[in-house]
């Protein structure tokens, strides 16, 4: 697979990893415009226009994209994020072109017209309260609500009620402006391309995006309190723990892998040392796992236990015994070896088909990281038992946590 990296003269940054055998081309667009970029009362609108964008264009009526791509033996989808929104079509080789045309008519110009507005803000407002009145979900904002506050992190990436149904197309139509510009933009192609695909984007629309935008206020690093906190959730079955530490910013891609390894050697598996002991052994949990937010101002690392609430402090003892011996006694080369096998193999399997790729490499342009997409692979080598001990497993420290538990509500 051979990637190029270039960038335009209006500063958006452009990716082609050409994969002469696949069988699908996937086309990605990043934009620096998730929620982290709301100002005061905008909350919810990245997500909101996400929906506005694929309402049509200037010159697509509603609905035309979808047809127009699904003829073209196609799909598309769109994801909002804390840092970054992304859309990106599938398709097969030979419509690469067309579908490019298409996706960034859709992107570059969207009409926002007003009755298709206030008809999808219903959308918006019910997938707000369909999420909210998840158990899963609330136990979620709540452990952002308290260890992020008052970073951006900290807010839903919907938005709320009051702010959703305050937005209006005017204000829409000024974000859109004012975010998707060139130097906030990237575009990635990954599959098999044509041999002029270089003078197909250089000369597409993605030349049309303006060059300049202002300079908003965005928080830069992350906000993390700790602290400890009970919470009664409705609907909840069983007890929850959740700790979450802070993580290092994703352009930290060591740190992170290192991290990866730890969680894998905590948490990952039958074997690995927390489920072996507290579900295998002790039988006090029903499920435990370890999840990292990576976010370009600095993620979070979120310890997640399910148990029955007469066990919820024996096991979050026992969670913190197990977390403070880490940082004094050296793994087992068998556990570590394990670990690194499963890591390695996940970043494979994360870069098995043609849109893993595109988001991966698409990603990773927006922020400014060129580096090879198998970069990590060679970087697992790195990490030692003695290594992970003294810069790895302090990052977990319960001393260091915000600790949320959770029982169902009365």
């Amino acid at each position: 697979m051979k990637v190029n990296h270039w960038t335009l003269p209006n500063g958006a940054t452009c990716v082609v990893a050409n994969i002469e055998d696949s069988t699908l081309t996937c086309i990605d667009f990043w934009c620096k415009g998730g929620s982290n970029y709301e100002m005061k009362n905008e909350e919810g609108i990245a997500h909101f226009l996400e929906h506005m964008i694929f309402k049509g264009s200037k010159n697509l009526k509603e609905g035309e994209f979808d047809l127009k791509i699904e003829s073209l033996g196609g799909s598309s989808n769109a994801a909002t994020g804390l840092d970054d929104v992304h859309y990106h079509v599938l398709v097969p080789p030979e419509n690469t072109v067309e579908a490019l045309n298409l996706l960034l008519e859709l992107l570059l110009f969207p009409e926002i017209e007003r009755n298709a507005f206030e008809m999808e803000k219903e959308v918006v407002l019910e997938e707000i309260s369909q999420n909210i009145d998840q158990p899963e979900e609330i136990i979620y904002m709540k452990l952002l609500k308290e260890c992020c506050s008052p970073h951006r992190y900290s807010r839903p990436i919907l938005g709320d009620k009051k702010t959703v149904r305050k937005i209006f197309p005017e204000q829409m139509k000024a974000f859109h402006k004012d975010h998707y510009v060139g130097k906030n933009c990237s575009l990635c192609i990954a599959g098999k391309v044509p041999n002029e695909i270089h003078s197909i984007i250089n000369n597409s629309q993605l030349k049309q995006l303006k060059s300049k935008t202002e300079k908003f206020n965005i928080d830069k690093q992350i906000t993390f309190n700790k602290g400890y906190k009970k919470e009664s959730i409705p609907r909840l079955e069983g007890g929850r723990i959740l700790k979450a530490w802070k993580l290092p910013p994703a352009k930290e891609n060591l740190i992170i892998l290192g991290a990866e390894i730890a969680a894998t050697i905590l948490c990952e598996g039958r074997s690995s040392l927390m489920v072996k002991k507290l579900r295998e052994e002790k039988r006090i949990i029903e499920s435990i796992e370890i999840d990292l937010q990576i976010l370009e101002k600095g993620g979070l690392i979120i310890l997640d236990v399910c148990c029955p609430i007469e066990n919820l402090k024996i096991a979050e003892n026992e969670i913190n015994n197990i977390l403070n011996q880490s940082t004094k006694v050296l793994f087992n080369k068998k556990d570590l070896d394990r670990a690194k096998k499963l890591v390695k193999n996940n970043i494979y399997f994360g870069l098995e088909l043609s849109n893993q790729i595109a988001s991966t490499l698409g990603g990773q342009a927006l922020w400014g990281r060129h580096d090879s997409i198998l970069k990590s692979i060679k970087e697992i080598s790195f990490w030692t038992s003695e290594r992970l001990n003294k810069l790895i497993f302090p990052l977990f420290n319960p001393e260091e946590s915000f600790t949320l538990i959770a029982e169902p509500e009365d």
